[in-house]
């Protein structure tokens, strides 16, 4: 692979740092070589030049909580009829059709979060995804995978319909069925082992402040995820739910309801990350529910955690909790609108510069890439988007798929929409176009 050198208008390395006006990034294979103004970096001969005058150049993004499985509105007519006719050789293809949907507006990193299905838990198939793009025969973002270590009549079993077929092994209950689900998840590949402590809020006739298994059940679970060398994300509602994954010594606090000034404080002594998923629970969320066949229960429980949410999103932010973004899309908002969460954050009172270092990083640290990914600095791998503006200025650019026009992972352009450049994608379908099979 050739040098490329990157003449940027400006450069946002996300470090914390002011922008870098008229500024040059060199690459070398996957690598970072060289950040800095034009004046400071050496081009070095024979590189190939990177036109991004008067354009922004930023690390790749990453949404480090979503469900890449789920039947998405963008994708299906109605989630609920989708989980009985999609097969889940059908719910693969469309695991990876809805990664590249994240990838190609410039979100190089997923952390997936896992799915269950009446066929059990979709752990080794969204490996297998991970694994066929790692392998290069496929484009996509690279991925960290979660399995789902849960409780019979957990949040995350609910998902399932009522009525639909429940597979033995995938709940366990008393911490040594857990721990061997958390095992089990290893063994398939995972990357991160998730637990759920607490009730949630897309789900039909459950509560959001219920307990989901026991503080031991909660300690072996991190136990053995530590034991093998894998974080533990834990989905948390509750302050209670909060204040035992910091007692357990989980590694992500996954969603931002409810809280307590204790909690928070805790969360803050402690150094975890916490990771929002505002996205899913704004009005535009709500309307899709309704509009792809949610049930009026669950309905009426995301509207009344709202509020909550975004209380305890500005209380954390204020504290100085580090937030890294994510989305928990699933069955909305669309894939590949995945940057609309920064704009919530915007919204809420965080700066766009803040908001920018949730999805890099942030995100980055939070999953354990921080040395490799998240900014750009020299040794670090050359994940880099090229934007048609400044999204300091107006956060909402992200969200423009011709304003992303270029992204580059590991060194390598998959994405190029510069008008001067030979146009490049990575998927053949125009936006929106394709049929949605449950229909």
């Amino acid at each position: 692979m050739s040098v490329k050198a990157i003449k940027a208008g400006r450069i946002i390395d996300c470090t914390g740092a002011n922008p870098i006006e008229n500024g040059v990034i060199v690459i070398d294979d996957k690598e970072i070589k060289a950040v800095g103004s034009e004046k400071s970096v050496e081009i070095p001969a024979g590189a190939e030049i990177i036109d991004a005058s008067g354009k922004t150049v930023m690390p790749g993004m990453m949404d480090i909580h979503l469900h890449v499985g789920m039947f998405n509105n963008r994708t299906f007519k109605n989630y609920r009829v989708a989980q009985w006719e999609v097969t889940p050789q059908q719910q693969q293809m469309y695991m990876l059709f809805h990664a590249q949907l994240c990838f190609e507006m410039g979100f190089t990193t997923l952390r997936d979060m896992g799915l269950i299905s009446s066929r059990g838990l979709m752990t080794q198939e969204t490996c297998a995804v991970r694994d066929i793009i790692n392998a290069g025969c496929l484009d996509g973002p690279r991925m960290k995978v979660s399995g789902f270590t849960i409780m019979t009549c957990s949040h995350l079993e609910l998902i399932l319909p009522k009525a639909a077929l429940r597979h033995d092994a995938s709940t366990g209950d008393g911490p040594w069925e857990l721990r061997r689900q958390a095992r089990l998840a290893v063994r398939q590949g995972a990357d991160v082992i998730k637990a759920c402590h607490s009730g949630g809020g897309g789900t039909d006739d459950e509560e959001p402040d219920v307990r989901n298994m026991t503080y031991e059940e909660l300690e072996a679970i991190v136990d053995e995820a530590h034991a093998l060398l894998k974080p533990c994300a834990c989905h948390c509602f509750t302050p209670e739910s909060q204040k035992n994954a910091v007692n357990a010594g989980v590694d992500t606090i996954e969603h931002m309801v409810f809280h307590t000034d204790e909690t928070l404080e805790m969360i803050k002594s402690a150094g975890k990350p916490m990771v929002p998923t505002l996205l899913h629970r704004t009005d535009h969320a709500i309307d899709i529910r309704r509009d792809i066949g949610t049930p009026q229960f669950t309905l009426d429980k995301m509207q009344q955690i709202q509020p909550y949410c975004y209380e305890t999103f500005q209380k954390a932010h204020k504290l100085g909790i580090d937030i890294a973004m994510g989305t928990d899309m699933g069955f909305e908002p669309g894939f590949g609108t995945n940057a609309q969460e920064l704009e919530v954050y915007v919204d809420l009172g965080m700066s766009p510069m803040d908001a920018l270092l949730t999805a890099t990083r942030n995100a980055a640290n939070a999953i354990g890439v921080g040395k490799q990914l998240g900014t750009l600095e020299e040794g670090k791998l050359a994940d880099v988007l090229i934007v048609d503006g400044n999204p300091l200025e107006n956060i909402k650019i992200l969200q423009d798929r011709e304003k992303m026009q270029m992204v580059m992972k590991e060194g390598t352009i998959y994405i190029d929409r510069r008008p001067d450049s030979p146009r490049k994608e990575i998927m053949t379908a125009e936006p929106d176009s394709w049929a949605k099979i449950d229909a």
